[in-house]
């Protein structure tokens, strides 16, 4: 299978992005912290890590792991700002609102590029 380079592109950023979402946890465990932002981070990496292979792969669940990893980190960033207040709420929704075009747009693409390559 021939892999346009935007989706390679794509799969080496979300990989960067899991790794850096997943360097945040070694801190979690050892210091206090709140169990709920530790489970966002990890779900922050694995998904972003899990949507790296798929685009790589080509995989047709590689776009629902894309949309998971928008949702949860707009759902990270409501949460530090709405239950934790510990960013601005203003902020907070701007992040949230970028994540989830960014990622529609992503995946939609991911999507399209491997309609096209199965046709």
């Amino acid at each position: 299978m021939k892999r346009s380079t935007p989706v390679l592109l794509i799969a080496v950023a979300l990989a960067v992005y899991g790794v850096y979402a997943a360097s945040f946890v070694p801190a979690m465990l050892v210091g206090p912290a709140v169990p709920a932002l530790l489970v966002a981070f990890v779900l922050q990496a694995v998904c972003a890590l899990a949507a790296a292979f798929g685009v790589w792969r080509g995989r047709p669940w590689a776009t629902g792991a894309l949309v998971l990893l928008g949702l949860s980190i707009a759902g990270t960033w409501l949460f530090e700002a709405f239950i934790l207040g510990i960013v601005a709420y203003v902020h907070a929704m701007l992040v949230a609102v970028i994540a989830l075009v960014i990622t529609l747009v992503i995946a939609v693409y991911v999507s399209h590029q491997r309609s096209i390559v199965e046709h």
